[in-house]
């Protein structure tokens, strides 16, 4: 009788440990359900600011409401309202040089101001982007000038110039003052010119704009806090390609966001959080990363124990399939603590394999990673040849669910000692402040 009753209960054991495998709570369907609603028409392309992204936040409000997730503390409900935040769009663009007319496609004018009416005037600064300069130098060397700014871009910069003036569009400005940058105006297609001539208008409206944030409390250690991510803004509407004007953003970035929501629901069921687990959809990502900045000053980052940023796992990575990367890897042992919960499951964590492109600061976890956090981006994107990246085609038919799952997955099993208090990833070297 001893003997059926110790075999009953490691069948038992063994029972539990199997209902507690990520494979065995983290569905396919389910993934599907989520990132299919986050990625559809009807969100507009969760531009920030709009009614798409709105529907979006409610519908992250009522996924948190179902798994049984808590506000965050001070918090009445999910969202995290970030105040005086500005949406500035331009209304009228004119420009001249030498006395003929620009095609406004061809000016891109950077400012928080409410408008300019330039003439030729030595208080405005020339400056050029010529041909064969690297475009990225040349245009951050030139903000910092940081004085009223006109830019001559030779023709072969134009494409490039444009692509960067897109990525902007809509910026928000996280200020109760707005106009205080110092304008700058480039203009592609023109090597010099001895005159000119701006006529520029923004339309400066102030408008909600907020975070979606719940959280688990800790058993045994409720005031170290563990941090799960995505942002769910996107693009919104764009120039319309083959009859399609809408950038949905499936990868960039519901495909986190969906990622984040299923490790929410996998912890909840688990139940056996040490360390307090926050979850958080970021907004404004795609217009300056003002989301993750709000969140973070609203922390204490010496709290935080960990951030598990995830961006674009859509697709098999350049490593193949059954991988991700990490951004920042070598900058903690993160990722080691990370591998080694995946040892014997075939899952591999890689370095970014993309260093040129200095990924580890352009995603959310940038903020908490300057301020000493353990705060890594997990990705699968071949950002180098993503065709997808940034246009309208970025749809659902383009992923690749399971491997959304496989990370989702990975992630939920290589997390799980630092959620359970037994592994602290070592601390990242501060960022020093800028000088002004």
């Amino acid at each position: 009788m001893k003997i059926n009753k110790y075999y009953s209960l490691a069948l038992l054991l063994l029972a539990g440990c199997a209902a507690q495998k990520p494979s065995s709570l983290v569905k396919n369907a389910d993934v599907e359900r989520i990132i299919r609603t986050l990625s559809a028409d009807d969100m507009q392309g969760r531009g920030t600011f709009t009614p798409g992204i709105d529907k979006a936040a409610k519908f992250i409000e009522s996924e948190f409401a179902k798994i049984g997730l808590q506000p965050l503390q001070g918090e009445s409900g999910f969202r995290q309202v970030i105040p005086d935040m500005y949406m500035i769009k331009p209304t009228l663009v004119e420009a001249t040089v030498d006395g003929n007319a620009i095609n406004p496609d061809n000016i891109w004018v950077i400012t928080d101001q409410p408008g300019l009416n330039w003439n030729t005037n030595p208080e405005v600064q020339v400056e050029y982007i010529k041909a064969g300069e690297d475009f990225s130098k040349r245009y951050t060397d030139i903000l910092k000038i940081a004085k009223p700014t006109i830019v001559y871009v030779d023709d072969s910069q134009a494409a490039t110039m444009k692509q960067r003036r897109s990525r902007s569009a809509g910026r928000a400005r996280m200020t109760p003052e707005p106009g205080k940058q110092p304008p700058v105006v480039l203009i592609a297609g023109v090597k010099e010119g001895k005159s000119f001539r701006v006529n520029f208008a923004n339309k400066t409206e102030k408008l909600p704009l907020f975070n979606v944030a719940g959280m688990l409390p800790g058993k045994s250690k409720e005031k170290e806090l563990v941090v799960f991510s995505g942002h769910y803004d996107h693009l919104g509407i764009r120039p319309a390609v083959n009859g399609d004007s809408i950038a949905n953003g499936a990868d960039d970035d519901a495909s986190g966001v969906t990622a984040m929501i299923s490790l929410a629901k996998y912890y909840k069921k688990l139940n056996n959080n040490e360390r307090t687990l926050i979850f958080v959809a970021f907004t404004g990502e795609e217009v300056g990363g003002y989301g993750a900045r709000y969140f973070s000053n609203r922390l204490n980052p010496d709290d935080v124990v960990a951030m598990f940023n995830i961006e674009m796992i859509g697709k098999d990575s350049k490593f193949g399939p059954n991988t991700a990367f990490i951004t920042g890897y070598d900058r903690s042992d993160f990722g080691q603590i990370l591998q080694k919960n995946l040892e014997g499951t075939g899952f591999k964590f890689h370095p970014d394999p993309y260093p040129e492109q200095n990924l580890f600061y352009r995603s959310d976890n940038a903020t908490l990673a300057a301020l000493g956090v353990p705060a890594h981006t997990i990705s699968t994107d071949k950002i180098d040849i993503d065709k997808f990246y940034h246009t309208v085609d970025d749809e659902y038919e383009t992923l690749d669910v399971k491997n959304i799952v496989a990370t989702i997955q990975a992630i939920a099993l290589s997390s799980r000692t630092i959620v359970a208090g037994t592994d602290t990833p070592k601390r990242i070297p501060k960022l020093e402040p800028r000088k002004r």
